[in-house]
């Protein structure tokens, strides 16, 4: 297949078969640099899956179609070699996505976007650092396309192709800015972390927990929330769509605190037509109903987290962290927030200690923190 649209001048590549991408990870075994990225279909499907996966080398771009090659295990060692470089650009969602679905795991990875971070960059996603890199405008139109549909069209794949086609060239300029700035070992160490994030299973855990703002609800309210959440889950999942396109965050928050329990009574709900209502108002107020009828001594709470109170020497010394904080990063000329996190510094207040032998041994805190800042935050918890 080949286009010319978005700038796609020569044909790519699109694997589809078992025996071409045995080929491709044969020849991606020799390269000491290889760019991916990947699309998958969560605004479209109920349970979302990689749909496409882009393969960059200094000499070759190839798409992978995992909805016809559905067997990607010659990937595997090329993806967990340590002497290839995989560089991708935001990639924890990559990361887990790769291995919830194909049990692929990537190591030796470089983050272009962590990369940036530790630059000081102020924008750090992939479209405007290509725009401002390299002078190339991503084609915003397929940012939110439905990969699973096939054919691809000419223009999806030259969207496919673009976000890999420069990752190469962009990681040798973030590294060697890193590396003159003495940072580079910083973002691998932060980019090996990333590698080793998995996606968890929630599957047995109270809806209202992902939904925003329940935590100031109270406990009736919850009740509720929780029907109507699994009345929208269960209709989700028999269309198979994703579940905000079934019933809106801002109608369920209002169903839940009003509690209309007629479906005449649904009408002044933001975000309920009249259709909506047809199709769903029966199943909505039996969902209400349900969480009103539960008695009230099984109803649920949000989990509240415990904090320790920190004593008045704990609370100075965290100021004093913090202070010492924002005037690193800005001499670093880079986000306080990247540099070291709250939960760190809190830590380090609570720890105290007092050499940094003390430091490595009570504090979680990464290499590049404590080979780079150990000496100075002892100095300033004295």
């Amino acid at each position: 297949m080949s286009s010319a649209e978005g700038g796609m001048a020569s044909p790519v590549t699109v694997i589809t078969g078992r025996e071409p991408l045995v080929r491709l990870a044969e020849r991606l075994a020799a390269e000491p640099l290889v760019a991916f990225d990947l699309e998958a279909d969560s605004l479209h499907h109920y349970r979302e899956k990689v749909c496409l996966i882009q393969i960059t080398t200094p000499r070759e771009t190839v798409l992978v179609d995992p909805l016809a090659v559905t067997e990607l295990s010659p990937l595997a060692p090329v993806m967990a070699a340590r002497d290839t470089r995989k560089v991708m650009h935001g990639a924890d969602y990559d990361i887990r996505s790769l291995f919830r679905d194909f049990a692929i795991e990537v190591n030796n990875l470089f983050d272009t976007m962590i990369a940036c971070q530790f630059l000081g960059e102020r924008e750090v996603g992939l479209a405007a650092v290509l725009k401002k890199r390299f002078g190339v405008e991503l084609d915003k139109r397929y940012q939110k396309a439905d990969w699973s549909k096939r054919p691809l069209t000419e223009g999806m794949m030259a969207y496919a192709v673009q976000d890999t086609s420069l990752l190469i060239d962009l990681y040798r300029q973030l590294a060697a800015e890193l590396q003159s700035g003495g940072r580079l070992s910083w973002v691998e160490e932060e980019s090996e972390l990333v590698s080793r994030v998995r996606a968890v299973s929630r599957d047995h855990e109270p809806l209202f927990l992902r939904f925003k703002g329940a935590a100031r609800m109270e406990p009736r309210t919850l009740a509720v929330l929780e029907e109507l959440l699994r009345f929208r889950d269960d209709r989700a999942r028999r269309s198979d769509l994703p579940p905000f396109k079934i019933l809106g965050t801002e109608a369920l928050r209002e169903l839940a605190e009003k509690r209309p329990l007629r479906p005449e009574d649904l009408g002044g709900i933001p975000g309920l037509s009249p259709l909506l209502i047809g199709r769903l108002g029966k199943g909505i107020v039996a969902a209400i109903a349900r969480g009103c009828e539960l008695a009230p001594e099984i109803l649920p709470r949000y989990p509240v987290s415990l904090r320790t109170k920190r004593d008045a020497c704990c609370e100075e010394r965290l100021q004093r962290l913090k202070k010492w904080r924002e005037r690193t990063a800005k001499e670093l000329g880079m986000d306080a927030g990247i540099m070291a996190n709250n939960a760190l510094l809190e830590s380090l207040a609570e720890a105290a200690p007092a050499d940094v032998p003390q430091l490595a041994a009570k504090v979680s805190i990464k290499e590049w923190q404590l080979r780079e800042f150990g000496s100075a935050l002892v100095e300033v918890l004295r």
